[in-house]
């Protein structure tokens, strides 16, 4: 399986667990679970490859992103915020 094999399976299982309904998948909360997703993944990839600079420099813009959305859904609603960060697993 290769490599962009692999994200777009990640892509559809998180969409598959966070869909509430159709309408609803480009909400942030689904964002932030596609990027966790590949967050992820891209840790475990560099575990094993750690000279690879450039997966490293795509991790920490998703990184970014992520917060970034993180950010915006903490100032529009704290519940789900805090409903975000529980399900995922973050720390905060």
């Amino acid at each position: 399986m290769d490599k962009t094999s692999k994200s777009k399976n990640l892509k559809k299982e998180s969409k598959k667990e966070n869909k509430e309904n159709k309408e609803n998948v480009g909400s942030s909360e689904s964002q932030i679970t596609i990027f966790s997703n590949r967050i992820k993944h891209l840790t475990e990839h560099l575990k094993s490859n750690k000279k690879d600079h450039n997966t490293r420099r795509g991790l920490m813009k998703l990184v970014g992103k992520r917060k970034k959305l993180l950010s915006y859904v903490k100032n529009k609603s704290n519940e789900r915020y805090e409903s975000i960060i529980k399900s995922l697993g973050l720390r905060r």
